[in-house]
């Protein structure tokens, strides 16, 4: 049997990257001979044998010799080995192409093999945007039918848009999503979203799905701000084209929308929150300051609550310019601080209503007050 550390790892490495992920292959042997080389090993999931231990993880190769088991991979940069001695071993093309910049397939037929590469490989456009997309591989992705990819799990292309969310360039992943055809079924909301204005020529020149990745490109650094840019538009995806270029009413469809997004990936709560107050709120808070003091208080509590402030202007700056953070988190902070009296409490709605326009009071107070200094 022989073990070799196998693709990002050994991809890092020869990028002078240090690796965070640990995955070896091992060829020829068994279950048996394994364990008997790697102590501690715990089996995984179902079918092709994988184990882990720690941090890195062990999979019995099905194929006789580490060339032919590269060969089955999805990009010649991941068809790399690295054995115990320290040779690398690699696929003909990996260590020009790594050297280069290219993203190229394999072989087209992987990716028939394992539909969720297509996904992956937008994913890996928004994880490295100093390489070039091969032509290859867009074909490679046109390839896999929707059929195909709509019978991967949820969970697996979940967390491929998470993890295009905190790339560099999380933009990236809808533009060649895009390209390769591959935005339906899972995010079909953007399919077509290339041909839509995202909004009159004044406010954006941009189309609906260009914007949301710049806007995405924006909040990078902040996997979760991405996704709220994700979703921040996705109302106007669904506007009538009788209507353009005007989007009006985005957002209360929008949020619906980012909602059952989130829902269909199998996100988790959060995730499904953040959508939901990006899509509904990030006209009205483009405006704060012109927000009525209810309004702001209502806004600001609900995503105190969801623990999205921070991440939620980052978004709104990103989209429409301007910076209300340092704001937001002012006047948050005096709504907080207000206290409804003891002889108001436990009236039900009534002291909700005294709660929030003792809230209001405060911020006028502190607005006042900054007037005047």
């Amino acid at each position: 049997m022989k073990i070799y550390l196998v693709g990002g790892a050994v991809r890092d490495q020869l990028r002078g990257v240090t690796p965070v992920d640990f995955d070896y292959v091992a060829v020829g042997g068994d279950e048996h001979e394994l364990r008997g080389r790697v102590p501690g090993l715990n089996r995984v999931g179902q079918g092709i044998p994988v184990f882990v231990r720690g941090a890195a993880q062990y999979t019995l190769s099905e194929y006789p010799t580490i060339e032919e088991d590269l060969g089955s991979r999805d990009m010649t940069v991941n068809a790399l080995a690295r054995d115990e001695s320290g040779e690398v071993v690699a696929h003909p093309l990996a260590l020009s192409d790594l050297r280069e910049k290219i993203l190229r397939p394999v072989a087209a037929e992987n990716f028939l093999a394992d539909p969720l590469r297509a996904i992956r490989a937008a994913r890996f456009a928004a994880v490295f945007p100093d390489f070039a997309v091969h032509p290859g591989l867009l074909s490679a992705m046109r390839e896999v039918s929707t059929e195909a990819v709509a019978r991967v799990a949820a969970e697996r292309v979940g967390q491929e848009v998470l993890k295009a969310c905190a790339a560099p360039a999380p933009g990236n992943f809808l533009r060649i999503l895009q390209a390769g055809h591959k935005l339906a079924p899972w995010l079909a909301e953007f399919r077509g979203a290339h041909l839509v204005p995202a909004g009159p020529p004044l406010f954006h020149e941009a189309s609906v799905l260009e914007h949301t990745a710049r806007v995405m490109d924006r909040c990078a650094g902040d996997a979760l701000g991405c996704w709220m840019a994700l979703c921040h538009d996705l109302g106007k995806t669904a506007t009538s084209p009788e209507l353009l270029p005007h989007h009006h009413g985005h957002e209360e469809v929008g949020a619906d929308m980012a909602q059952a997004l989130a829902l269909r990936l199998r996100l988790p709560n959060r995730h499904r929150a953040a959508g939901r107050l990006a899509a509904r709120w990030h006209m009205a808070a483009g405006r704060y300051a012109e927000l009525r003091p209810s309004t702001r208080v209502r806004l600001l509590l609900e995503l105190d609550k969801a623990g999205l402030t921070r991440s939620f202007f980052r978004l709104v700056a990103a989209d429409q310019g301007g910076e209300n953070l340092e704001r937001a988190l002012r006047e948050l902070s005096v709504i907080k601080s207000v206290r409804l009296p003891e002889k108001y409490r436990d009236q039900g709605p009534k002291s909700a209503d005294i709660l929030l326009q003792m809230r209001c009071e405060a911020l006028a107070r502190q607005h006042q007050a900054g007037a005047e200094t």
